[in-house]
């Protein structure tokens, strides 16, 4: 697929999209922001909320491919989680079909299956076809964002390339965050490769660098033309000395979300 030139980026006041949209551009993206609050340095963006269908529609009018990072990135009563990451995600979707938008690139997230076991030393990597199994509402948010790609795919024909995101930071900060870390560079890397695949249909890939203590397989996201170059393991030692390594008897180290299955953080607004 040609890379398209002109992007709509959801969320791009949030920590992941205020990353992506300095990395980004020098892809040769021209990027359209999108965010519910005013975005720093961008006078341009788009300030809407993805519960107005009509402002949505405007948004994604005349773009080329959206990437939709917009929604509550932590857990929060359901009411909250519904509006914001199921309806708002489906007015996006509707709002992209409406406008004949090709492609959109989801942020899912490993929280769509964190109750799933971590593998132990010498076990398989956890596979991409394993199992929804959402640790809060939040991660059942893009369980539901990863079905609604594939609905509107095969009804449709709009492709989506729904990325499990581990967790993208300038560098880890806990000892879990070694094998799940998305490094700024290789989350561009990763996302202009899920923008430009050809024939992706509806694609589930996990998102992460080419960690060493790696969890999850990358084949998918190989499978696109990403080619990670980083690697969490410079910063293991230091983490690993402060806080000692993972517990499998402890359920927040035992399964592949973390602390999201047993106390996760609360969306603060």
């Amino acid at each position: 697929m040609p890379a398209p030139r002109t992007v709509l980026l959801t969320g791009a006041a949030g920590g992941v999209g205020t990353l992506m949209r300095e990395l980004l551009p020098a892809y040769g993206y021209d990027l359209r922001l999108l965010d519910l609050h005013p975005v720093e340095g961008a006078p341009d963006a788009i300030t809407a909320d993805l519960a107005d269908p009509r402002a949505v529609r405007e948004a994604v009018r005349g773009v080329d491919a959206i990437i939709h990072l917009a929604g509550i990135s932590l857990e929060a009563p359901f009411e909250k989680i519904l509006k914001a990451n199921i309806e708002g995600t489906y007015h996006l979707y509707e709002a992209a079909r409406e406008e004949g938008v090709p492609r959109i690139v989801f942020a899912s997230s490993n929280h769509a299956v964190g109750f799933t076991p971590r593998p132990g030393a010498g076990d398989p990597l956890i596979p991409v076809g394993t199992p929804h199994r959402p640790d809060t509402f939040y991660g059942l948010s893009k369980a539901f964002g990863e079905d609604l790609a594939q609905l509107y795919w095969d009804k449709h024909g709009l492709e989506t390339v729904s990325v499990r995101i581990g967790s993208c930071f300038a560098e880890p900060t806990s000892v879990r965050m070694l094998s799940v870390w998305l490094s700024p560079a290789d989350g561009a890397r990763l996302l202009h490769a899920a923008l430009t695949a050809e024939n992706v249909g509806h694609t589930v890939c996990y998102g992460s660098s080419a960690n060493t203590r790696l969890w999850w397989d990358l084949s998918t996201a190989r499978a696109l033309g990403y080619e990670p170059r980083d690697d969490s393991e410079p910063y293991a030692g230091k983490l690993i000395a402060e806080q000692g390594e993972l517990d499998p008897d402890n359920a927040a180290h035992a399964c592949l979300g973390g602390h999201f299955v047993s106390d996760p953080p609360i969306w603060p607004y």
